[in-house]
């Protein structure tokens, strides 16, 4: 059978059978795949815990007889050692994965969505902060291209103050337009900023303005995925 290696972020897993597991793998060089772990909730399993979910892996699988790849082999390429002892660390990747999976193709070549997956992993582990995971949505749906406006309102294209924003209709609002959620100056220069690929920049920004875009980026994905997200807290904890 022919082998296939590959490095990927374990996105869901769930119970197969007595001992085994389905992982659903975000691969580099193969999109979402679904792969099983045989024997790997097993005390003692070879596999340990590098199969659970948010892991950064390095895989060896190879094709059964089903339409699931099997597990052969899996080594770990990030540890993320801090993250796993944290809780608003594990509220953030839980929110990652979920939007990583959602967003993922089956079979399909998807570099930049797992090297971004990867890159807030790593965010996670080393700089952790309630603006990380929003800013990874709103990034996400500006390469879907569902960026917003945020320059005028994009009710009637008039360069007045802007209030609101309405992510259903693509954008921020003047005081007169208004129909979406409230926002302040800060929090739009905040959104301004992730917009352009300054999020350094804006890492420090004040926790009100912070929390304002963690609601934006929630309520944006949402509607772009028309479902609700499991973990919603963690946008802006």
């Amino acid at each position: 059978m022919p082998l296939i290696r590959d490095s990927a972020v374990v996105v869901r897993t769930h119970k197969l059978g007595e001992a085994d597991r389905i992982t659903i793998l975000l691969t580099e060089g193969r999109g979402r795949i679904r792969a099983v772990a045989k024997g790997v909730r097993r005390t003692g399993s070879k596999f340990g815990s590098r199969l659970d979910p948010g892991s950064h892996v390095a895989v060896q699988l190879h094709e059964g007889r089903s339409e699931l790849l099997i597990v052969t082999q899996a080594e770990r390429i990030d540890t993320f050692s801090a993250t796993r002892s944290d809780l608003d660390r594990l509220a953030a990747v839980a929110a990652t994965l979920e939007v990583a999976e959602q967003l993922a193709t089956d079979g399909g070549r998807d570099q930049p969505l797992y090297r971004k997956t990867v890159g807030v992993l790593r965010t996670i582990e080393q700089r952790p902060g309630p603006l990380v995971v929003p800013a990874f949505f709103l990034r996400l749906l500006q390469a879907d291209g569902v960026g917003f406006e945020l320059t005028r309102c994009v009710s009637c294209g008039e360069a007045a103050e802007l209030v609101a924003i309405d992510p259903s209709v693509g954008g921020a609002q003047c005081r007169s337009c208004a129909t979406g959620m409230a926002l302040s100056a800060d929090a739009l220069a905040v959104l301004r900023a992730v917009s352009e690929g300054r999020v350094n920049d804006v890492l420090a920004a004040a926790p009100v303005a912070v929390g304002e875009v963690g609601r934006v980026a929630q309520v944006a994905m949402e509607t772009h995925l028309e479902r609700r997200l499991r973990v919603p807290g963690a946008t802006g904890w």
